[in-house]
C-alpha cells in the first residue's frame, strides 16, 4: 500500500518504518480500512497462537491460542494492529471470559461487523483448561440468529484436552 493511500486510510502501524510495541492494553491500537466487498458475505479469520495475559489476582501469565472469526461489514481490521493490540494483552490482568470478551466489544466498536465469534483456548494452570467463546450478530439481520444459533450449539463436540 503506498504511502498516501495509506494516509487516506488513517493507517498508522501498516508500512510505518518503526513500530512501537506498546505492552498495556490498549483498544485505540486497532485500525481498519474499506471492504471492497462489502455486498458479499465471507469469513475472515485470525488466529494467534501466542497470546499473553496475567491472571488479575496471582499476576501469573496465561496463555492462550485466541481465534477471531467474523463477516465485515463496511470495514476489515489492519492485521498488523491486530497483532500489536493482542499483544497490548501482555501485562493486562484480566479473567480469561473477560480477555474475550473485551476482544469481541472492542472489534465490534471498530467495524460494526454483521457477525464475530472470539475463542480463546487458554493453556492449563492449576490441572484445568479455560476456553471462553463469545460471539455477536448484528442486530436486525440474519446475523443475529446465526449468533443465537452458533452460541447455542457451541462446543456439542468438544476435542480431546491432553495438556495441549
Amino acid at each position: 500500500m503506498d504511502e498516501k493511500k495509506r494516509e487516506r486510510e488513517g493507517l498508522k502501524a501498516l508500512g510505518s518504518k518503526v513500530t512501537n510495541y506498546d505492552i498495556q492494553y490498549s483498544g485505540s491500537l486497532l485500525e481498519r480500512f474499506s471492504n471492497k466487498h462489502p455486498d458479499n458475505d465471507y469469513f475472515v479469520k485470525f488466529n494467534c497462537p501466542e497470546f499473553t495475559s496475567l491472571c488479575p489476582i496471582t499476576g501469573q501469565p496465561d496463555f492462550a491460542t485466541i481465534t477471531i472469526s467474523y463477516v465485515p461489514d463496511e470495514y476489515l481490521v489492519e492485521s498488523k494492529s491486530l497483532k500489536l493490540y493482542l499483544l497490548s494483552f501482555r501485562n493486562h490482568g484480566d479473567f480469561h471470559e473477560d480477555c474475550v470478551n473485551i476482544i469481541m466489544k472492542d472489534i465490534i466498536a471498530l467495524l460494526d461487523p454483521k457477525y464475530i465469534e472470539v475463542l480463546g483456548r487458554f493453556l492449563p494452570r492449576g490441572g484445568i483448561s479455560i476456553d471462553p467463546y463469545c460471539n455477536y450478530g448484528k442486530p436486525g439481520t440474519r446475523w443475529e440468529q446465526v449468533a443465537w444459533d452458533r452460541l447455542a450449539n457451541h462446543d456439542m463436540m468438544p476435542e480431546k484436552v491432553d495438556n495441549r
